[in-house]
Formats: C-alpha cells, structure tokens, sequence
C-alpha cells in the first residue's frame, strides 16, 4: 500500500507544474500564494530587518542618543512589522483555501 501511495505522489509531483509556469498562467487556474507563503514570509522579515538596521546606523551617525532611541524603535517597529505581515500573508493563504475548498465542493477541482 506505502508503494503505491509513493507511486502515486512522485506522479502528482512531475505533473505539478513549474514556479514560471504557474506565474505565467493567464487562466489562473494554478494558485502560487498559497505555496511560496514561506518564502514571501522569509524575504519580508529580511527587508524589515535590513530597514531596521540602516535606520539604527544612520541614528547612530547622527549621535549616541539619537541612535539609542532609533534602536528601541527600530526593535518596536520590527516586531509590529512581523506581526503585520504574519496576519497579511495568513488572510492571503485563508482567502486561496477557501477559494479552493470552494471550487472543490463546486465540482471544478482547481489545483493549488
């Protein structure tokens, strides 16, 4: 029973189509949101922490104190800036489910 089960998801995987061709399907009919969720994530945090970082070095050229203070808002600004894009991408991935849940029980299956 395991070798059929792997038989059939090395199938679905060489049938699953490509990042470039899912983006590039006009039909839309291939969701890429709910499969790059991580990655969206990941590069987000990193360009909040490279902002946060050049404002922390720019409050520090411009004086102890001032880079004091740009750092204690540099971590408060980051850790808003997590939350914000934690619940953005998961409003992103719940709307693609139930859009998908929803052709599913229509009768016109649409693969993620």
């Amino acid at each position: 029973m395991s070798e059929t089960s792997h038989v059939l998801e090395a199938r679905h995987m060489s049938e699953e189509k490509g990042f470039f061709e899912r983006l590039l399907d006009f039909s839309f009919e291939h969701f890429i949101t709910k499969k790059y969720a991580k990655l969206l994530y990941g590069i987000h945090l990193l360009l909040g922490l490279i902002v946060g970082t050049w404002y922390v070095f720019n409050g520090f050229q411009a004086g102890t104190s001032q880079g004091l203070l740009t750092l204690l808002l540099a971590v408060v600004g980051y850790f808003l800036w997590i939350v914000y894009v934690r619940v953005a991408l998961e409003i992103l991935v719940a709307m693609f489910r139930t859009a998908e849940n929803i052709a599913r029980a229509s009768g016109g299956a649409r693969e993620s």
